[in-house]
């Protein structure tokens, strides 16, 4: 892998290419990423590369001390991530990964990874944790057929037979029933990327992408190539 941004999702649109053709699009801000660790062979066992993206608000607080009030500066992380940042000399980031990249040697601690790493016409795989939808009946979680919507049969939206009786009297694991639905990680492969604007560092891709807005989103150059 050589291409990899941790993005956020601003939202949808649609664009004209140059052949007039309408193209629904989804805006994400990539970047910039910060890198704030090299990961080596000889001290970690792997070679990876941590960035960290967005800047971390800090908080200001006021505390009582001996009758006096004192102003405390606060970043929202511990002592021991505040000191991972010090050490690397970057600001408090919210989001921190780490990308298995092929050329981990180009890389200084430091160094941005911007949106223009990416050039129109690529192909991206987008990862995120999808919409949450609360709790779900099994039609619309699992997409299961109704029963008949007469009077009488008093069977409508409900799950269907959950299992045998006597033999082997329980129900099998990974029955679809109601429950909670959504809120997992979804990665979407083979997106393409329609337009890039390295000025705004903004990715605009083809299609949708899984996840709110402002929700955090992996992009990762795609792993199933099609032609």
């Amino acid at each position: 892998m050589k291409k990899a941004i941790l993005a956020t999702k601003v939202g949808m649109t649609q664009i004209f290419k140059e052949d007039g053709s309408l193209v629904p699009v989804t805006v994400l801000q990539a970047g910039p990423c910060v890198v704030t660790q090299i990961k080596t062979m000889e001290n970690d066992g792997y070679e990876a590369v941590q960035v960290g993206f967005v800047d971390k608000k800090e908080r200001i607080t006021n505390k009582d001390k001996n009758g006096k009030k004192e102003v405390i500066h606060r970043h929202g992380v511990g002592k021991a991530l505040k000191g991972h940042f010090d050490k690397a000399g970057v600001s408090c980031k919210r989001y921190v990964r780490e990308f298995k990249f092929d050329n981990v040697s180009e890389y200084t601690i430091g160094s941005e990874i911007k949106a223009d790493m990416f050039e129109a016409g690529d192909k991206i795989d987008a990862s995120a944790i999808s919409k949450g939808k609360g709790f779900q009946g099994a039609i619309k979680r699992h997409g299961q057929h109704r029963g008949p919507m007469a009077h009488g049969s008093k069977f409508h939206r409900h799950q269907g037979s959950n299992g045998a009786c006597s033999s082997p009297s329980r129900v099998f694991k990974g029955k679809g029933m109601p429950g909670h639905m959504g809120c997992v990680k979804v990665t979407v492969q083979n997106l393409e990327v329609v337009r890039v604007d390295a000025e705004k560092n903004l990715l605009l891709v083809k299609g949708s992408v899984p996840g709110p807005k402002k929700a955090l989103i992996t992009v990762k150059e795609t792993v199933k190539a099609q032609n």
